[in-house]
């Protein structure tokens, strides 16, 4: 199978659910899009902010030259926590440690780009 670069596609693969399974798509679009207001107030992405219909939007429509690959797992582990928590605290407070650290380290990413997202052309 062909690697996708799809936004929706690769989170739904990170939760253990088939591209070709739709019926949880409105759910994990809604908490994908609440992941992107985050991402935005942390100045990744578009500053007129980024969201997603279906799997047609793609990571390098949201990143453009910037390759901050650490934008997918934040993606995966906050859409986690709001679409399916895990039931041990243990696991949920561990997941929530990781988001906590890729936020700050893609925070700190950001920081240091010399051109800022808000230059990025939508397509």
């Amino acid at each position: 199978m062909a690697e996708t670069d799809s936004i929706l596609d690769t989170t739904k693969k990170m939760l253990a659910i088939e591209a070709d399974d739709t019926g949880f798509d409105l759910d994990i679009i809604t908490n994908i899009n609440s992941v992107f207001t985050t991402l935005q107030q942390l100045g990744l992405g578009p500053s007129d902010g980024f969201m997603i219909t279906d799997k047609e939007a793609t990571w390098a429509e949201f990143m453009g030259e910037y390759k901050f690959n650490a934008v997918k797992s934040y993606m995966y582990l906050k859409v986690r926590l709001l679409f399916d928590p895990p039931a041990s605290g243990f696991v949920l407070a561990s997941m929530e440690k990781q988001a906590t650290e890729l936020e700050w380290r893609l925070n700190v990413l950001q920081e240091g780009v010399t051109h800022p997202w808000s230059i990025q052309t939508s397509s």
